[in-house]
C-alpha cells in the first residue's frame, strides 16, 4: 500500500508542476497585453468542462481574450498578473470596450445581412 501511495504523491506533484506551468505561461500572455495597452483589466467567465475565459480589456479600450483549462487556473493567472479582476461584464468595465469598423461588420454580417463570415 505504500509503493501506490507513492504513485500517487508523484502524479499530483506533477500535476501542480503542470498547473504552475499553464498559470505562468498565462499570466505572461495577459503582462504582454497589459504593456501593449496601457494597463488592463479582467474578468473570468466560466465556459464549462473546456475552462474559463479570461476577458481583457486594456486602458486604450483594446480588448482580447485568453481561454483556460480550469477557473482555478485562470484566477490564478490574472493573480500572478496583478491586474483587476471584475466580476461581471457589465457597466463601467465594458464601457470601456472600444469597437472599430471590424467589430461592426462582423455584428453585421451575421445578424442583418453584413459582409459574409466566409
Amino acid at each position: 500500500m505504500a509503493d501506490t501511495k507513492q504513485v500517487d504523491e508523484a502524479s499530483g506533484v506533477r500535476q501542480d508542476a503542470r498547473e504552475q506551468r499553464r498559470v505562468a505561461r498565462l499570466a505572461k500572455r495577459i503582462d504582454a497585453f497589459a504593456k501593449a495597452h496601457g494597463g488592463a483589466e479582467g474578468q473570468v467567465a466560466y465556459l464549462g468542462q473546456c475552462g474559463a475565459r479570461i476577458v481583457l480589456v486594456g486602458a486604450d479600450g483594446g480588448w482580447g481574450d485568453l481561454v483556460a483549462p480550469s477557473c482555478t487556473i485562470a484566477e490564478k493567472a490574472v493573480e500572478k498578473a496583478g491586474i483587476t479582476v471584475h466580476e461581471t461584464f457589465d457597466g463601467e468595465f465594458a464601457a470601456k470596450v472600444k469597437t472599430g469598423p471590424y467589430e461592426w461588420s462582423r455584428m453585421a454580417g451575421i445578424q442583418v445581412g453584413g459582409p459574409r463570415n466566409t
